[in-house]
């Protein structure tokens, strides 16, 4: 079982203990959790699905409770059955609404990491949620969507008034369009100028435009950044080696320089700091670049699961 998947479990668990075992509902639990209707419509992974089962179990033993049929039935048909290749994760948002992405089951799958959804890209919708005044009413340019759970967030939360996820892989941004769909939002026409398009989503004005763009850091010029004119700009986990550091320097002075004509928007760069040397090449190449930065305060707002002593930080950057 991968490490990441049984401590996902562990973590989402134990939210889930402080909520219902001081209740005494722990019963409760499968129609909170395995019988849910979003993981019954959108199942989570064969290895994610095991571990959260067993446990399960375990804390009801602990207990001296007696877990209720469902559960060992639930637990029966992941035992049986075979990983596939791609999964489903939920996530709630205060709001009530949810945000369900289709990912790849393994780590790195056709020569990228960008089909899984990673721990700075939860920290830094956390603090978009937090924080929505930064996003509304303005268009949003996403550097390296992903699987596009921080953008989904914004757009359910925040009422940006367009959204542009961007990736460079030909599969990353298939499998982004498909979990915008699924996320009930609409796709603008292949167009890379929200201007052209003025005001909200034609077909649900409550949703944003959003566009998805192939963007690639290293090819794209200044007239086709221009063209998206972003008021804001956020990319999330993009600072793992030193070659994709100076590549997005090299795209935020492009950017800087071709929104001269518009007022500098803010771009907020969310990292895991893995390496403390990478991180400090990215700051100092800010700083030859002309480009000013100050870190965002760290935010109390734990809403998803990922690892409370990763070191994670946020930049605001001004273009």
């Amino acid at each position: 079982m991968a490490p990441e998947e049984s401590a996902d479990a562990a973590r989402l668990l134990q939210s889930f203990e402080r909520r219902f075992l001081a209740a005494r509902t722990l019963r409760s639990f499968p129609w909170q959790t395995v019988k849910h209707p979003l993981c019954v419509k959108h199942p989570p992974s064969v290895k994610y699905a095991r571990c959260f089962l067993s446990e399960l179990i375990r804390k009801h033993e602990a207990v001296h409770t007696e877990p209720l049929d469902e559960v060992y039935e639930a637990l029966a048909e992941v035992l049986m059955a075979e990983e596939p290749t791609q999964c489903h994760r939920s996530y709630l948002l205060p709001s009530g609404d949810s945000v369900t992405l289709s990912e790849s089951t393994a780590i790195i799958s056709h020569g990228t990491t960008g089909l899984v959804t990673w721990d700075a890209a939860l920290y830094l919708a956390e603090w978009a949620i937090e924080n929505p005044a930064a996003f509304a009413h303005r268009t949003v340019l996403e550097l390296g969507s992903g699987a596009g759970l921080t953008g989904l967030a914004i757009c359910k939360t925040c009422c940006p008034s367009a959204y542009v996820f961007s990736d460079c892989h030909t599969c990353v941004l298939e499998q982004l369009r498909g979990n915008i769909l699924l996320n009930g939002l609409s796709l603008e026409p292949d167009t890379a100028d929200p201007a052209r398009h003025p005001g909200r989503n034609a077909y649900n004005s409550e949703s944003p435009r959003v566009i998805v763009a192939q963007l690639d850091w290293d090819v794209v010029t200044a007239p086709e950044l221009a063209a998206l004119r972003p008021d804001v700009i956020i990319a999330a986990d993009v600072l793992y080696c030193p070659e994709t550091v100076l590549s997005l320097v090299r795209v935020l002075q492009r950017l800087s320089a071709s929104l001269k004509d518009q007022q500098a928007p803010d771009a907020y760069i969310a990292f895991t700091v893995r390496n403390p040397e990478t991180c400090q090449l990215f700051t100092s190449e800010l700083g030859q670049a002309g480009i000013p930065w100050e870190a965002v305060p760290h935010h109390d707002q734990k809403l998803f699961p990922y690892e409370e002593h990763s070191d994670m930080a946020i930049l605001k950057l001004t273009l």
